[in-house]
């Protein structure tokens, strides 16, 4: 579905932010693509969206150059951005403008999510709250059954119940014509739904697994004193001593947190990729 090969992107009178990127995300699957602020993670969305153009390099989205913005192109992808702007109409007014763009815009699907989310049709976009906005446009763009829907930060300013009622509609609109991307800095509430997991630094992609081969490579454990052999990758002190990623020599999957999942990448890239190359 998206193809980068060789990409190479700046903003004007700053250093590049990306050297020869390459990355390829076939259909079918939720990522999580987390990141250090200033990291990249909004401007990747943005080229891979069409609303920023590569100064070398390939990107492609299915047969589309993004930046073509050819209307074929523009009906497959739906970008939901962390800051946004919504006109000020009905829910209902939006829906009977913009849906038309989408040829396989389901209205069943799109009352069932917002009755998810406790919103009503006939409510005004501007009178809503920041996270009854986002509850909204998520709504929509499920609803448009786009090939690629886009969420950046898509859980800041949603509530606690709301962010359980987003997993879940957002597993269950996933199918295999369709990928998700999810940028985001709240790693915990997108556990046991992105998969697989992309990390972004320094203007590179320095990892990209599934929880299944994490499982199978790393293992985390809490333990009093730091142990004292070289598969230790990463270490956390807690109140009852340490959190501990180590390299998984056993024939057991291990459950992974993904906040101490992206200390002990962005601190132990080398170590970690030597891991898995193995």
């Amino acid at each position: 579905m998206v193809q980068i090969e060789n990409l190479s992107f700046s903003y004007r009178q700053k250093q590049v932010l990306f050297d020869q990127l390459c990355l390829s995300l076939p259909m079918g699957n939720i990522y999580g693509l987390l990141g250090k602020n200033g990291a990249g993670k909004s401007s990747l969305l943005k080229l891979i969206a069409g609303l920023l153009f590569p100064k070398e390099g390939s990107l492609l989205v299915g047969e589309h150059t993004p930046g073509d913005r050819y209307p074929e192109f523009l009906q497959e992808i739906y970008l939901v951005t962390e800051e946004f702007h919504l006109p000020s109409m009905k829910m209902s007014r939006f829906v009977k403008l913009y849906s038309p763009f989408y040829p396989r815009f389901n209205h069943d699907l799109f009352e069932e999510y917002i009755k998810e989310f406790k919103l009503l049709a006939d409510q005004k976009l501007s009178a809503l709250s920041y996270g009854q906005k986002k509850k909204f446009l998520l709504s929509f763009g499920l609803a448009t059954d786009c090939r690629l829907l886009i969420l950046d930060e898509p859980t800041n300013g949603l509530d606690i119940p709301s962010k359980s009622q987003f997993r879940k509609v957002v597993a269950n609109a996933i199918h295999e014509d369709r990928s998700f991307i999810i940028s985001t800095h709240q790693a915990r509430d997108m556990e046991n739904l992105i998969d697989p997991i992309i990390i972004l630094d320094e203007g590179q992609i320095v990892f990209f697994e599934d929880y299944e081969q994490i499982s199978k490579k790393l293992m985390v454990t809490k333990q009093a004193d730091l142990p004292n052999h070289d598969r230790v990758v990463h270490a956390e002190s807690t109140f009852s001593g340490h959190t501990i990623v180590e390299e998984n020599i056993t024939a057991q999957e291990s459950n992974m947190n993904l906040e101490i999942l992206f200390n002990a990448v962005v601190n132990n890239k080398e170590k970690i990729q030597k891991i898995f190359k193995n």
